[in-house]
């Protein structure tokens, strides 16, 4: 299974629900710009655009919503699975997940896509499951996963959008993937993050964690849940140096010692197998991660996996000069498709100033 993450975006966390006057709006828009996108450019370019931040907040801003609001992620993808509801066959789309309990059936309803079309659900499950582990266990950012929408076609093709929430900052973050490009979900799974500011992040998925993820899958299979829990114990008395960006205070190493008895008798093969692994979360990993570099020696990556401000870059060259091909991309793909929608003059009229004032 190959995968690349595309993109995380920073969005201030916002409370409230959608007007439902303008959610059916947008979920109207929705249908007729995936309907034109599709046809044109076909579905594997719909999530090709999808997973690209900056189109996804572009387009949640032509469908009306809040540029800079954490709902557009929620409210984007729910008008889109709302919009393409009975044409998902014609257009060889199919959108899986959603918001809190929603996200939770995805796997259920990849399944049930998967008998309709005669498409093997295991790959594109373990996609989804995978996805939602790493930006939860692998990379521990402070943000806490709640949305995750999973969009796929006939052919195998996918992409994730899922979203996170720290509610002492009071920001939300965003995080796109594609199934495309890159072979492993651990191993620097991103090409590109929209993101406000970088902080302080356990990242496994980093290229210099590599060490680290083979002595943590080391430490799960070889080293007896006993002894694993006895240097957890006496890392608890320890003073950790100030630039960890993870402590033990609240790990309990007796609570861990079931799920540590259940990854020694499964014995995973690597650090994929062993995050993929049922009821291994962000506390058994941390764990494991602390006894690698405390006890090992074994150093982790502790760089946020943000890497620039904005998805085109921004006009004075930080944090990095314009994109202005992309951009231009971006922008005629969009008016392309507004104009050979079938809305109402007066809805395409509005549509279209919005898409001039985010051109200037």
């Amino acid at each position: 299974m190959s995968a690349t993450k595309t993109g995380i975006a920073h969005l201030p966390l916002h409370y409230g629900r959608v007007p439902p006057w303008l959610f059916d709006r947008m979920v109207k828009l929705a249908r007729e710009i995936t309907i034109v996108i599709v046809t044109e450019f076909g579905s594997e370019e719909m999530l090709r655009r999808l997973s690209h931040p900056y189109w996804f907040q572009a387009l949640g801003c032509i469908l009306g919503y809040d540029w800079h609001s954490s709902g557009v992620t929620t409210t984007l993808c729910g008008a889109l699975k709302e919009g393409i509801k009975g044409l998902e066959r014609e257009l060889g789309l199919f959108i899986a997940g959603g918001k809190g309990r929603t996200s939770r059936q995805t796997p259920s309803e990849i399944e049930v896509w998967g008998e309709k079309v005669s498409l093997n659900p295991a790959p594109l499950v373990y996609a989804s499951r995978m996805s939602a582990k790493v930006d939860s266990s692998a990379v521990q950012d402070g943000y806490q996963l709640y949305h995750h929408t999973f969009l796929f076609t006939p052919s195998g093709s996918w992409t994730v959008i899922q979203q996170g929430m720290n509610e002492v900052t009071r920001y939300a973050r965003r995080y796109h993937w594609l199934g495309e490009a890159v072979s492993s979900f651990v191993n620097e799974p991103h090409s590109a993050i929209l993101s406000e500011a970088k902080g302080q992040a356990l990242n496994l998925v980093a290229s210099e964690s590599d060490p680290a993820r083979t002595t943590i899958a080391d430490i799960a299979t070889q080293q007896k849940p006993h002894d694993i829990l006895a240097d957890l114990k006496r890392l608890k008395t320890l003073n950790l140096p100030s630039h960890h960006p993870i402590g033990v205070h609240d790990l309990h190493p007796d609570s861990l010692s079931k799920i540590l008895l259940s990854t020694y008798e499964r014995q995973p093969h690597g650090f994929e197998e062993l995050l993929g692994l049922s009821g291994v979360g962000p506390k058994t990993i941390r764990a494991l991660s602390l006894i690698s570099e405390l006890v090992y020696g074994v150093a982790p990556s502790y760089r946020d996996p943000a890497r620039y401000s904005f998805a085109h870059g921004g006009k004075d060259g930080i944090p990095y000069p314009v994109d202005r091909k992309t951009y231009d991309q971006s922008i005629e793909l969009l008016r392309k498709a507004i104009h050979k929608t079938k809305l109402g003059i007066r809805e395409k009229t509005e549509t279209l100033n919005r898409l001039h004032r985010l051109v200037r």
